[in-house]
């Protein structure tokens, strides 16, 4: 799985021009989800969201200490799984997304499971497979990617390591030119 987590002041989800979800101070995050993912995704990428310190200690003004708990706000998420798409040719290729039907279900456990960690109520979602308009004012701008499984998603064709071998050190007062 994998999630964009921003840090907002607020944020809203529009379908057929009506506000079906809002938030103030918080966290939108947009989740994807990959053909393969399962429950362990689930429960990885929602302790990493709930966890994530990214709002400020008001108290001292450091910056990087508390997560969205610490601070009682609210978390909005959006299904999008456009986050699994890869663009080789500048088409977009959806086959690394978990199709429709599993999806929904995986992403409903993922809003109770996130739910359940934190508290319901502070909980908002989109509505799954709509054609939404996602408003937000994003603080910062203070913008992370989390993945579940850090870099397993990477296509490894298409990411292929160079076998060439390394350069050889450039040795004090030489330019390595």
């Amino acid at each position: 799985m994998r999630a964009i987590v921003q840090r907002v002041s607020s944020a809203s989800v529009t379908v057929e021009n009506e506000v079906i979800s809002s938030i103030g101070r918080g966290l939108m995050v947009l989740v994807g989800i990959g053909r393969d993912d399962n429950a362990a995704d689930l429960e990885t990428l929602t302790k990493q969201i709930l966890s994530l310190k990214v709002f400020s200690d008001e108290t001292s003004g450091a910056m990087w200490k508390k997560n969205v708990q610490d601070i009682d706000g609210e978390v909005l998420c959006v299904s999008q799984f456009t986050l699994f798409a890869s663009t080789p040719k500048g088409k977009p290729d959806f086959h690394r997304a978990m199709a429709s039907g599993p999806s929904r279900d995986l992403y409903g456990s993922f809003l109770k499971r996130i739910g359940e960690l934190y508290r319901p109520e502070k909980i908002k979602d989109g509505q799954f497979g709509a054609m939404m308009d996602v408003r937000l004012t994003n603080e910062g701008p203070v913008t992370f990617t989390l993945d579940s499984r850090k870099f397993e998603y990477v296509d490894q064709s298409s990411s292929a390591v160079s076998k060439k071998k390394p350069a050889a050190p450039v040795k004090e007062g030489e330019s390595g030119r």
